[in-house]
């Protein structure tokens, strides 16, 4: 297949193909990583073996996930991000579908745990909303919740535009340079050696996502990182109903560490072990996002491994399915589209950052939130880098130190 290299030719011959970063892989995080120094105005050239965007970053809820992040300097990184992305988004022509987040507790160990939320830092504008509030915002919710939190700070994107028309706005607006279809088959700065020849490159972000083979295989054998394999699904409505943020319920209390972490949430993931084992065994909780045609995005499930699974379980889908019939009416719903996606992990961490030499960077977002946190680490990325700080957060364990 011959090399992409839409956007490159006119950036060699005016820079004679010396690029300050060479960023391989163009998922978010790679995206982000490029932006980030772009805005430092170095020269950047993005190198990208697929064609076209088919991995994580577009795979996904496009749900920049700010409440309920894990506490402390993730959940800043998500705070950072969100609001790049509200910045960004209509530079590159890329719709905010809806914001917010409508969160069902159906349990009073639920409500307990967002009344321990609510009195952090990580709660300060959400706040506890009554049922006819909720339905102002998502109508087709069900009644009987023993409560229900709606936060502001979170925001919906559709990723399979999102990252190709941030793609071409780094691009044609921010002199990015693109190679797609190109394999990298050594870094080495200022080397980058590629299927299509070598690139000059002063420096290197690899964020090879779960691909643990092609670059630096025994640096991330040695970080025993793993595949976390997920299940989505595209639900039509029979009736266009709107949803005016997304919804979460208790299982996702059980999984996001800003809730699970809490002292408060024992009791709750104790009787969620007693009343839906089926769910937790496949690691299913509820998201539910709309997009701009009525339709939702629902999700998802979490089957962990060393290879990424192929095919998807129809039982797994039917839990999920479930989950979101017990708190939204959605009569005569229709399953329009499944697939599956997959995602670094290492136990414990939500990133992992390396070091290979004095002038490559190897990231991976380990904990499925590239979307909600990959603008902000690609500043960290680059301005630890570069030696330029003024937009990393502080560092926790197992994030860039």
């Amino acid at each position: 297949m011959a090399a992409n290299v839409e956007g490159v030719r006119g950036l060699v011959a005016e820079k004679s193909g010396v690029y300050d970063l060479a960023v391989v892989g163009s998922g978010i995080l790679g995206l982000a990583s490029a932006l980030a120094a772009a805005r430092q105005g170095k020269r950047v050239i993005v190198i990208e073996k697929s064609a076209q965007p088919v991995g994580a970053s577009i795979r996904n809820f496009g749900f920049v996930t700010v409440t309920g992040q894990r506490r402390g300097a993730h959940w800043k990184r998500a705070l950072r991000s969100r609001d790049l992305w509200a910045e960004i988004a209509p530079q590159a022509g890329i719709e905010i579908v809806h914001r917010g987040l409508v969160l069902v507790a159906r349990r009073p160990e639920a409500a307990a745990v967002l009344e321990a939320f609510l009195r952090t830092e990580m709660g300060e504008g959400c706040r506890l909303v009554s049922q006819a509030e909720a339905r102002d915002i998502v109508p087709s919710l069900k009644p009987g919740a023993a409560a229900l939190l709606h936060s502001p700070h979170d925001l919906r994107v559709e990723s399979r535009d999102a990252v190709p028309r941030l793609t071409a706005w780094l691009r044609e607006e921010m002199g990015v340079a693109f190679m797609t279809g190109i394999h990298v088959h050594e870094v080495a700065p200022p080397r980058i050696r590629t299927s299509e020849g070598t690139v000059e490159a002063e420096a290197a972000v690899v964020c090879p996502g779960d691909d643990f083979s092609s670059l630096f295989p025994e640096r991330l054998r040695a970080a025993k990182l793993g595949i976390c394999t997920l299940q989505m699904l595209r639900v039509q409505p029979a009736t266009p109903t709107p949803f005016g943020a997304a919804v979460m319920t208790d299982l996702s209390l059980a999984r996001y560490e800003g809730y699970s972490g809490l002292p408060e949430s024992e009791p709750l993931r104790q009787r969620l072990e007693r009343e839906q084992t089926e769910e937790l065994e496949a690691g299913v909780h509820l998201i539910a996002v709309q997009s701009a045609d009525g339709s939702l995005v629902v999700g998802d499930s979490h089957a962990y491994g060393d290879t990424a699974l192929p095919f998807a379980r129809e039982s797994v889908d039917d839990l999920i399915l479930r989950e979101l019939d017990k708190v939204v009416d959605l009569p005569g719903r229709q399953v329009v589209q499944r697939w599956t996606g997959s995602y670094a992990t290492r136990t414990g961490e939500v990133v992992f950052f390396d070091r290979p030499s004095d002038a490559v960077r190897i990231l991976i977002v380990t904990g499925g939130t590239g979307a909600s946190t990959a603008f902000a680490l690609g500043e960290e990325a680059v301005g630890d880098l570069f030696g330029s700080h003024a937009n990393r957060v502080e560092a926790d364990a197992g994030a860039l130190s």
